[in-house]
């Protein structure tokens, strides 16, 4: 879907044209239930955060001015609302899981016993510390690493500048690396992506 045809969609909702929404909720549905399960590893949750985030969309639609696309507004509603519902639930954790309910793989393959128990505890370790970091730190790098995200569309979703994206992700980076160091998981990472192998694979997009 264009931008033009958001825009279209958008002025028919706001004129009380209901199929208009539910178009924009066939478009974006996957992206949002995506999003949801990857923050909190429940199906159950991430439904029904997902109705929740299309429910508080309609009802707020009339505060979209369009500055930016009407996906990373949603995105960013989604996030927020994830957000806080970890928040309430459980105030330490932010799961990153993949469809089938597994930790995001952050390591290479392991064919062997050992390497699947190796990067088992790798993952684990990524994900404590991406929980650990601070809220401004962890929504870069869930957004970049984990969503695929370009610069542009964190800048949109989050309000800042491509410059302050890139600052930012750069000092997330540099954080999740030294609590791999200090956790002893990863003691010979290297600066520049801590979601990156030794062999240069890794959890998310790489720059």
């Amino acid at each position: 879907m264009t931008r033009e045809d958001e825009i279209r969609l958008i002025a028919a909702v706001k004129r009380g044209d209901g199929s208009a929404f539910e178009r924009l909720v066939t478009e974006n549905e996957k992206l949002v239930y995506s999003l949801a399960f990857k923050m909190t590893g429940s199906r159950e949750d991430a439904m029904d955060l997902s109705q929740e985030a299309f429910l508080r969309a309609y009802s707020n639609i009339n505060s979209f001015r369009g500055g930016s696309r009407f996906s990373v507004w949603l995105y960013r509603l989604t996030y927020n609302i994830c957000a806080d519902f970890l928040r309430r639930k459980r105030p330490d954790a932010v799961s990153l899981v993949n469809e089938e309910g597994e930790t995001l793989d952050v390591t290479d393959d392991a064919p062997g016993p050992d390497e699947q128990a190796e990067a088992k505890e790798r993952r684990e370790a990524v994900r404590r510390a991406v929980a650990s970091l601070p809220e401004d730190k962890r929504q870069v790098i869930v957004m970049r690493e984990f969503s695929g995200m370009d610069y542009a569309e964190i800048a949109e979703a989050l309000g800042i500048s491509v410059g302050t994206v890139k600052s930012r992700l750069s000092r997330a980076r540099e954080s999740l690396a030294e609590i791999l160091r200090t956790d002893g998981t990863f003691s010979d990472l290297g600066p520049s992506n801590p979601l990156e192998t030794k062999n240069g694979k890794g959890g998310g997009p790489n720059d």
